[in-house]
């Protein structure tokens, strides 16, 4: 050994590569297994001995949630390191910005005002985080096991007035909920306290759809005009004349409107402005009123008493193909990507592929005809005559294998007349009636309680 260190580093090398080779394979293995731990580095500790913490804080950063854990008890100073870059805040903190179900419960549950702030007053240390999430966890779970279970609490915002027999319409955002009624007027209501804090008049007949942006209100009325409304004043901006009988359903995104109505028509309408509104084209081809429309950059989808969906080019406006399946007459239906979900009076709910005109799935359950239907990624909920609110699995449903017994989750029972318009999202329904209420459906509270507005 006297010898061999005071050689250089390339003679050592050349010694023991000679030795190596003189030996068995079993030899060799004992040789390996000295030499591995040997040739492993624990970096993680060694970035910050040379003034690198970043970088450990970085590496770790990329771990999911099980992974953080098991990092955590590796040693003193992969702890430290996780508890000093705030990484379960990290975590938590990718999570709300790619996942829209994280982003609602934050804002829902409050511990959002902790998230993406250098400098807060009394700022939470990561052992707050750590233990933020599993909870953070238990509620998506609750969330998805009251969806399937029906727990829920429930808000009701009584609409009755002299001249009204239902709520026709409806869109709701976390602040304020806007509605069409049977009474001529479209009312606004706060979301958090149920009170009614605006009414639009204008229209001179019942209002039957509506939608609304940051902007404006646009709604559609048995009158047979469109009228355009401030959504902040409640100012009327625009009156729309053309439709002969009534507006029964419209849509608008990034300049362009479509309005369709009971007069078999579908009007094509260019925004340039709320007070700038000009025609662009008409649509026929169906042959009864034409009861709903929906459409994106690429496909305008318009669904008719007549039984049939068509299909029509939105950059052309030219007719693409039709749908065919329902047995009676088609009263919603809703479009995105590839997939349309329609509801009819005979009863059914069908999934369409767009592209090719497939029908991919028929569900039954309702007992009259569905009136309003929505879906995301996860689920349909569908509203009918019979006053029921049933929630469907859709990856279930677009699956061919799944049996149709267990397609329908949850039934809810609690309007007691049609259920005319819902709307939905991760934590709630939001549905309106003939039996002039609106109710909100809260599927992250309790669901023993119970809210009634004393309006």
């Amino acid at each position: 050994m006297e010898y061999f260190e005071k050689w250089t580093e390339s003679e050592q090398v050349q010694f023991v590569e000679y030795l190596l080779s003189r030996m068995c394979h079993f030899q060799h293995g004992h040789v390996n297994a000295f030499l591995k731990p040997m040739l492993q580095r624990d970096f993680i500790t060694a970035l910050p001995a040379k003034g690198l913490d970043h970088i450990a804080e970085n590496i770790l950063s990329f771990l999911d949630a099980k992974s953080l854990c098991a990092a955590e008890v590796v040693c003193k100073e992969w702890h430290r390191v996780i508890a000093d870059g705030m990484l379960w805040k990290k975590l938590i903190e990718r999570k709300v910005r790619t996942d829209p179900l994280w982003h609602g419960l934050s804002e829902r549950r409050g511990w959002g005002q902790y998230l993406f702030k250098s400098k807060v007053p009394d700022p939470p240390n990561n052992d707050f985080f750590r233990k933020l999430y599993p909870k953070i966890i238990q509620d998506l779970e609750t969330i998805e096991t009251n969806w399937r279970c029906g727990n829920h609490a429930l808000h009701k915002i009584p609409c009755r007035s002299e001249n009204s027999k239902g709520v026709y319409c409806l869109q709701y955002d976390d602040h304020k909920i806007v509605s069409g009624l049977r009474d001529n007027t479209i009312k606004v209501w706060d979301k958090k306290s149920l009170a009614c804090v605006k009414v639009l008049t204008g229209h001179t007949g019942s209002v039957l759809c509506l939608q609304y942006d940051e902007n404006v209100i646009v709604t559609g009325s048995s009158d047979s005009t469109v009228r355009v409304w401030n959504v902040h004043a409640g100012d009327m901006l625009n009156t729309l004349i053309h439709h002969c009988e009534a507006v029964l359903h419209l849509r608008f995104q990034e300049g362009m409107m479509v309005t369709c109505s009971k007069d078999r028509s579908i009007a094509v309408w260019d925004m340039q402005s709320p007070t700038d509104i000009s025609l662009r084209r008409v649509l026929v081809g169906h042959r009864a009123a034409v009861n709903v429309v929906d459409f994106d950059d690429k496909y305008i989808v318009s669904a008719s008493g007549d039984r049939t969906i068509k299909v029509w080019s939105t950059s052309t406006c030219e007719f693409v193909r039709t749908l065919n399946g329902h047995r009676r007459g088609i009263a919603c239906l809703q479009y995105r990507d590839r997939l349309v979900v329609s509801g009819s009076s005979d009863n059914t709910i069908r999934l369409w592929d767009i592209e090719c005109g497939a029908c991919l799935r028929v569900l039954e359950g309702h007992e009259e005809l569905v009136r309003c239907i929505r879906f995301d990624n996860k689920r349909i909920v569908s509203g009918a005559y019979d006053g029921k609110i049933k929630v469907w699995d859709l990856q279930a449903a677009l699956d061919p294998r799944a049996p149709a017994g267990t397609l329908c989750l949850r039934t809810l029972v609690e309007h007691t007349g049609r259920v005319f318009r819902l709307q939905f999202d991760d934590f709630q329904i939001v549905s309106s009636s003939h039996d002039d209420t609106i109710l909100i459906w809260d599927f992250l509270k309790d669901a023993t309680e119970r809210t009634y507005s004393k309006w």
